[in-house]
């Protein structure tokens, strides 16, 4: 009995001082995606799904703050399965959020089903740009579209870039770049 108290105050500390649910959403969806088909085309686009749920609305839409939260279980699923994790822990390296930009362009309404499509658009020499677009599955309609800099510490897109492909990738356009550039 007294280890079950232990235990209980323990499991409240951790969800009254951490985003518990966040953690364990976090390991699902790595988790999930190991078991998926891995993404061969590292600069490819890739689907999640999901549905607007109670705890995602304020208002009867969808919450400005869980169309970022949707994005990074979406950019955590991409990463696992095109093997930029996979690379990052090879070379060392960490990826840490630089900036988000976010235009939001029609509400998702409670129980609404929408693919979160994410893409590396282009990178320089410290981060990855990346662009992912809510499109809702009732209408096709892109509901939002955020731009994301991904930083690189210790070490560079181009490296990352290198090891997965095994030869040096070429940067897409310079004027897609500079569509990227108003993220930071």
């Amino acid at each position: 009995m007294e280890m079950l108290l232990w235990v209980l105050g323990v499991l409240l500390l951790l969800f009254s001082s951490l985003d518990v649910w966040y953690f364990l959403r976090a390991a699902v969806t790595v988790t999930r995606a190991w078991f998926q088909k891995p993404v061969w085309d590292v600069l490819g686009e890739q689907s999640v799904s999901g549905r607007v749920l109670l705890h995602d609305i304020d208002l009867g839409h969808m919450n400005n703050a869980r169309y970022l939260r949707e994005c990074d279980f979406a950019r955590f699923s991409l990463y696992s399965r095109n093997g930029v994790f996979k690379a990052c822990r090879a070379l060392r390296a960490t990826m840490v959020v630089g900036a988000t930009t976010i235009r939001l362009r029609r509400a998702l309404c409670l129980g609404e089903a929408f693919e979160l499509r994410t893409r590396i658009v282009v990178w320089d020499e410290k981060a990855f740009y990346l662009e992912q677009r809510f499109v809702s599955c009732r209408d096709g309609l892109v509901a939002a579209v955020m731009l994301c800099k991904q930083n690189v510490m210790r070490s560079s897109p181009d490296k990352i870039l290198q090891f997965l492909c095994k030869r040096k990738v070429e940067c897409p356009d310079s004027v897609l770049f500079s569509l990227c550039v108003q993220v930071e």
